[in-house]
């Protein structure tokens, strides 16, 4: 059974890699995204992930099921954070088990690279020096900021939804 979800606390890699694993197999993958101190040649000091909830838990819950059925096994695990996240916080993991290690890379790698394209996720860094910006391409509907508007993949999945900003 594959195993998803958008959390807003600490993800503990054991945990995640607990998700997954058989005596049949002969490779485990635990992957993690982890905030780093720098974007674009600029200081970071930590970011804020934002999600449409309801979608990214179908989006990544429909990302792990396609990784399972390239792999041909149910065991992966996938946890994506929202909220603040400090420097060295995981953002996202991804733990996979199998036969043998090439199905595992495989499958890790395409859930990183589906998430990347799809997931329904923001992310706001905070910089050293006070600024704060949605990082361009990443931006949340309704924020007006640099790339909110033409945005591809995800973004555009949001077309026409309501946002906090257009509530009464």
């Amino acid at each position: 059974m594959t195993y998803s979800a958008m959390v807003a606390d600490p993800i503990v890699p054991e945990d995640v890699l607990a998700y997954v694993g058989s005596p049949e197999d002969g490779a485990a993958i635990l992957f993690l995204g982890v905030v780093r101190d720098h974007a674009d040649g600029g200081a970071v000091s930590g970011m804020r992930y934002d999600a449409y909830q309801e979608m990214a838990e179908s989006v990544l819950a429909e990302i792990a099921e396609e990784a399972a059925t390239r792999l041909g096994t149910d065991r992966v695990a996938v946890l994506h954070r929202t909220g603040e996240l400090a420097i060295g916080d995981v953002s996202v993991a991804i733990a996979v088990s199998s036969s043998h290690r090439a199905e595992v890379y495989d499958a890790s790698r395409y859930v990183i690279e589906e998430i990347k394209k799809r997931l329904p996720v923001w992310k706001r860094e905070h910089h050293t020096d006070g600024r704060e910006e949605w990082v361009d391409g990443n931006v949340p509907p309704g924020t007006g900021g640099p790339g909110a508007a033409g945005a591809a993949g995800p973004r555009a999945a949001l077309a026409g939804v309501a946002t906090r900003e257009d509530a009464p």
